[in-house]
């Protein structure tokens, strides 16, 4: 069914061409995520209101994702899925430098792209909730999570520095090319990799049908739900400061686009501290005590980076603090909690209710991309940020109460009855 069980997984040759596939995209993904707010800051004279429409661009073809997961579901060989979707991204991001070349740039243009890449993005996520378990023993749920989560911290330590470094010398369209390379490079691992498909849900009933069911499923599961709940409301919060960040740091802060990189990439280095801590952490605390400390941290870190004035340097280390804090507390509350929603969901419905629960988890955050950039337009940035900051704390009241904050180990985990 998945990997043979081995000490360690580095010793799992899929398992590293997989890594090996989701470290270099992860690491364009972070120029990408500078480069796209900058063009539109610094090239199109994007208002505060234009750059939140951007993010929430990104995050909006997540609303749907309840619908393709359930149409990935029937296909019992995901791997083509993400495959297909690392390429269309790679097309849809070449698009961009072209237009810049061609004196055609604009706003729209950056739109439409970040919509249909973000398109790419939840085909690739949904598949990947399938095949993750059939690349990795239940056991080794939790290492491989973090394995993944540190690589994809190093991406924020090294990505945001080198991105900032070559938009700055190179300018923010052709170090887009970047990214679009990441992209080819994970389709081409993916492709050598020989991964059992499992089984494909061939239930009769029509999409529309099967997709009710996987949101039902969601809502009546006594752990799911009570995630799905904590993860919307700090991702709700969170995307109204990150709608407005690099705007922050570019215009308020008046920080250069190379000093953001690289304040960016050494706060980055929490994540990659928080994901190597989430496995013993969890088996010191539990995986629950965990989780709930992770919401309540992550939301509240961006308020030292609003709260920064003084000298460059100064406002730099602040901005640096305040990702490595929420970095490293995200960690804290991703590693056990998508290894205990990988535990308690039945395999024939992991695409589906991936795909459900991003609808609410993802989709939830272009409200929050525009509501923070129409508050900073209204209230001002900085004020918008402790906004974000004080309203990510109410998260934690999901899981009160709940089988997740009394869950200290995945052993004896199961799914509930059907």
């Amino acid at each position: 069914m998945a990997t043979q069980a081995v000490t360690s997984l580095w010793r799992d040759r899929r398992f590293r061409r997989f890594w090996s596939a989701q470290g270099v995209s992860e690491f364009g993904d972070r120029i990408s995520e500078l480069a796209l707010p900058l063009i539109a800051v610094t090239m199109l004279d994007a208002s505060p209101s234009q750059v939140g429409l951007l993010t929430a661009a990104v995050w909006l073809p997540n609303i749907a994702s309840l619908f393709i997961g359930t149409w990935v579901d029937h296909r019992a060989d995901k791997r083509p899925l993400m495959i297909a979707a690392d390429l269309a991204r790679t097309v849809l991001l070449l698009t961009l430098p072209v237009a810049f070349w061609l004196d055609l740039l604009t706003l729209g243009h950056v739109y439409a792209v970040a919509i249909l890449a973000g398109a790419a993005h939840v085909v690739f996520n949904t598949a990947y909730a399938a095949f993750f378990v059939r690349l990795v023993d239940r056991e080794h749920f939790l290492e491989a999570n973090s394995k993944l989560s540190a690589t994809r911290s190093l991406s924020f330590m090294g990505g945001p520095a080198v991105g900032g470094g070559l938009i700055q010398w190179l300018t923010a369209p052709v170090a887009i090319v970047v990214d679009a390379a990441t992209f080819v490079f994970s389709a081409i691992q993916l492709s050598r990799m020989d991964v059992v498909p499992g089984a494909a849900d061939e239930q009769p009933e029509p999409l529309l049908r099967r997709a009710r069911a996987g949101m039902r499923y969601l809502l009546r599961h006594p752990y799911l739900r009570r995630s799905l709940g904590c993860s919307t409301t700090v991702n709700f919060f969170n995307l109204i400061s990150t709608a407005l960040l690099v705007l922050f740091a570019s215009r308020e802060l008046q920080l250069s686009a190379g000093t953001i990189g690289l304040a960016f990439g050494i706060g980055a280095a929490g994540g990659l501290v928080g994901a190597v801590a989430a496995a013993p952490l969890s088996r010191l605390i539990g995986v629950g005590p965990l989780i709930a400390a992770g919401a309540v941290v992550f939301p509240g870190s961006v308020a030292i980076a609003a709260l920064a004035d003084g000298p460059t340097w100064v406002k730099a280390t602040a901005l640096a603090a305040a990702e490595f804090v929420g970095a490293f507390a995200v960690m804290c509350f991703d590693v056990p909690n998508n290894s205990l929603q990988a535990a308690v969901t039945h395999d024939h419905m992991r695409s589906r209710v991936s795909g459900a629960y991003s609808s609410i988890n993802y989709g939830i955050r272009p409200l929050g991309a525009v509501v923070g950039g129409f508050l900073g337009t209204w209230i001002g940035v900085r004020e918008t940020l402790l906004v974000s900051a004080a309203g990510g704390l109410l998260a934690v009241l999901w899981l009160v109460r709940s089988p997740n904050l009394r869950t200290r180990t995945l052993d004896g985990l199961h799914p509930p009855e059907s």
